[in-house]
């Protein structure tokens, strides 16, 4: 590109533009915004090459929303190898490189001096014959050594720009081999430098122009970077033609992309097309798509967006591209309610447990009844329930004063079927209804005399007595004052007949009919109720022509 002026030496306007970064500029400049919106690919623009172009970073940042420029870049002049080797404004270049790490300086670097002289293509390629015997390289050593000592070693050297046209003195077409040659000599020289991370940049214009710019590829070793140079002018109507053009931008990014290298656009811009808004959207998409290492507008009329008023709408697609976006304040999330389903507990109902009734099988108690037993003095005997014994009816046995009688006399005696408890019971009265045996006469009793020795046999009886209260069937008492017969306890194993008492003989009274005796039996209360009152008699017939009657 041509420029308009050349660089001023006054030192009035390095005093103003110093005061300008140290006053305006940072007055001016917007806080940063460390949440980068929009690409991230590093930005730029060509302000001015001096110090003024320094200051006015900051005003583009704030025209942009507070966008960060993350590229400085300017150009060395090319009137005089004497700014080629490095002018004095490099230090405020250098100072604003330093603040940020992320930061770029990008420097433009002439090859020759009288870069913009209109110098023709014969004494061109004696320059670069010259170059390519190495008869410049102390210039571009001294270069390299001055940047090291700003403190920008990392610089990125646009060396040679546009080199396939024909406005600068430094131009390819007259020479391209030995061109090469002398594009090698320069980066050698300044690799030379202790300290140095320089890349180098190889920037050629967007078409054909005067040569091929690939004809001019210095070689891979040499070249860090291949940019190119496109502005709204031909060749090419559209922007779709700058893209597939013949050396366009489509082969740029190819011819790239086959040597390895990364792209930049080191100046990009309106021209010969005037206010074209869809040139600037068109070629801001280019770049968001292909991510090239840097981009820097050129903006001063008629390039510009910003500083130049004349290009408002492209101004406007410029600025809504490239603003930065203030943080979106985020959408509060509310959350969706989660209603709990009430879980609703099954009632857990327990199982009645019925307790099974404990009917308690009725103990009807066995009726005991005694047996009666017949107490002996040493082992008492043991009548079996319910066996009772038949009253014992004794054989009477009938006296004669002077001779046997031939009949055995019958006992009225009738003892009692059940033996005496070891103590010993009261007599009971005989029952009313027992017949009074006929008293004998006083002059003649007759006594009974019962045998000792040969007891009745005692007969059963079918009803169990009652073992409470024994019954005992007395002798019939005569009119005789003698006393009541005396019951003795019996001694023996066996129960024993009570003997009679003994009286004289008395001649009886035959007797006018047969005589029955009656002896009530007690089988106590419990018994008595269930079988009545029960009694025991002896009958004893001895006819009507008999004249013995024993008592």
């Amino acid at each position: 590109m041509s420029r308009p002026h050349r660089r001023l030496v006054s030192t009035c306007v390095g005093t103003v533009t110093a005061g300008l970064l140290a006053t305006g500029a940072a007055l001016a400049a917007p806080e940063k915004d460390e949440s980068r919106t929009g690409s991230d690919i590093a930005m730029g623009a060509y302000l001015d090459y001096g110090p003024s172009g320094v200051a006015r970073i900051p005003f583009l940042s704030h025209w942009l929303g507070g966008k960060e420029i993350r590229v400085g870049h300017t150009y060395l002049p090319g009137d005089r190898w004497s700014n080629i080797e490095g002018t004095d404004f490099l230090e405020d270049w250098a100072t604003w490189r330093r603040a940020e790490k992320d930061r770029m300086f990008v420097l433009n670097v002439p090859m020759q001096e009288r870069n913009e002289g209109r110098i023709p293509d014969q004494q061109v390629a004696r320059l670069i014959r010259a170059g390519a015997d190495g008869d410049f390289d102390g210039h571009f050593k001294k270069l390299a050594e001055r940047l090291v000592s700003l403190g920008v070693p990392d610089t990125v050297v646009v060396l040679g720009w546009e080199m396939n046209g024909t406005t600068y003195t430094h131009r390819c077409g007259p020479d391209p081999e030995r061109w090469k040659a002398y594009w090698k000599r320069i980066v050698t020289a300044m690799r030379s430098v202790p300290g140095q991370e320089f890349r180098f940049d190889f920037a050629p214009n967007r078409g054909t122009d005067a040569i091929g710019w690939t004809k001019c590829y210095p070689g891979d070793d040499v070249v860090d970077i291949i940019g190119m140079d496109s502005y709204d002018q031909g060749p090419g109507a559209t922007f779709d033609d700058q893209v597939s053009q013949p050396y366009g931008l489509q082969q740029h990014v190819d011819f790239a992309k086959a040597h390895g290298k990364r792209i930049s656009y080191p100046e990009w811009g309106l021209f010969r097309r005037g206010d074209n808004p869809e040139y600037v959207r068109r070629m801001l998409q280019w770049i968001e798509q292909q991510k090239p290492i840097y981009h820097t507008i050129t903006d001063y009329c008629p390039h510009g967006v910003w500083q130049c008023k004349q290009n408002p709408r492209s101004s406007r697609v410029f600025r809504d591209a490239l603003a930065a976006k203030p943080n979106p304040l985020p959408t509060p999330v509310i959350p969706t309610p989660v209603i709990p389903t009430p879980v609703i507990p099954t009632p857990v109902i327990p199982t009645p447990v019925v307790p099974t009734p404990a009917v308690p099988t009725p103990q009807l108690p066995t009726p005991q009844v005694p047996s009666p037993a017949v107490p002996s003095p040493e082992v008492p005997p043991v009548v079996p329930s319910p066996v009772v014994p038949s009253p014992v009816v004794p054989s009477p046995v009938v006296p004669s004063p002077e001779a046997p009688s031939p009949f055995p006399e019958p006992s009225p005696l009738v003892p009692s079927p059940i033996a005496p408890s070891p103590e010993a019971p009261s007599p009971v009265a005989p029952s009313p209804e027992a017949p009074s045996p006929i008293a004998p006469s006083p002059e003649a009793p007759s006594p009974i005399a019962p045998s000792p020795e040969a007891p009745s046999p005692v007969a059963p009886s079918p009803v169990a007595p009652s073992p409470e209260a024994p019954v005992v069937v007395p002798l019939p008492q005569s009119p005789s004052p003698s006393p009541s017969p005396a019951v003795p306890l019996p001694e023996a194993p066996s129960p024993a007949p009570v003997p009679a008492p003994v009286t004289p003989p008395v001649a009886p009274k035959p007797p006018a009919a047969p005589k029955e005796w009656c002896v009530p039996i007690n089988f106590g209360e419990w018994l008595s109720k269930l079988v009545g009152k029960q009694s025991v008699c002896v009958k004893i017939d001895l006819g009507e022509d008999s004249n013995w009657w024993p008592f």
